[in-house]
């Protein structure tokens, strides 16, 4: 099995991998941005926790969710009739937009309270993204591990999603790659993701 390869954190530059597009920017944004951002979300977002169907079984997802935006959301046998945008969310999306160059109607907030909340291994290739989605996952609070694996070759990425941090993937990302936020033992803060992404008609 191919080692992983950890990704240093370097100048933001867009990240050619085989049959895909990267743009890592651990620096996104400022302290300041960051934690008032965090704070705003936690207490302003309606969290919830539903049962999503794994191997034709429902199962309570390890994390609380949001959805907000324009459209309506489909996966995993789970509907997300969408939320109108909160404040706190629209100067992020604004900047995000800017920086993936690809304007956003709808957004995915993940909140992980403590190390065993995750995310196993999946792609964001549902019709409705389009045939080669742009995601902006933008990460507030605690610094996780994201792992990319290629479908086929079995090639490897880790990031460390540190607070204010974005990841952009676009091409083909999600056509040939999975993505994952593994559980940690490690005593861990609660962490906010917000997945951005353009629903089409």
């Amino acid at each position: 099995m191919p080692t992983p390869v950890s990704v240093p954190e370097s100048t933001p530059s867009w990240l050619t991998i085989n049959d895909g597009q990267l743009l890592w920017i651990p620096d996104f944004l400022s302290m300041e941005q960051a934690n008032d951002a965090y704070q705003r979300l936690s207490l302003e977002l309606h969290w919830q926790q539903q049962a999503i169907m794994m191997f034709g079984k429902p199962i309570m997802q390890p994390r609380l969710h949001a959805w907000y935006g324009e459209k309506a959301y489909r996966y995993s046998g789970l509907s997300l009739a969408p939320q109108p945008w909160a404040a706190a969310l629209l100067p992020l999306k604004a900047q995000c937009e800017r920086v993936a160059n690809q304007p956003f109607n709808s957004v995915l907030a993940n909140l992980y309270r403590h190390g065993q909340d995750s995310m196993g291994w999946h792609q964001d290739n549902e019709p409705e993204l389009g045939h080669q989605p742009v995601i902006a996952s933008l990460s507030l609070g605690a610094t996780r591990r994201f792992a990319l694996r290629h479908i086929q070759s079995k090639e490897k990425f880790t990031f460390e999603l540190s607070h204010g941090s974005l990841l952009v993937m676009a091409g083909d990302t999600q056509h040939y790659w999975q993505h994952t936020i593994p559980k940690t033992r490690q005593s861990c803060q609660p962490r906010i993701n917000l997945t951005f992404r353009q629903i089409i008609d």
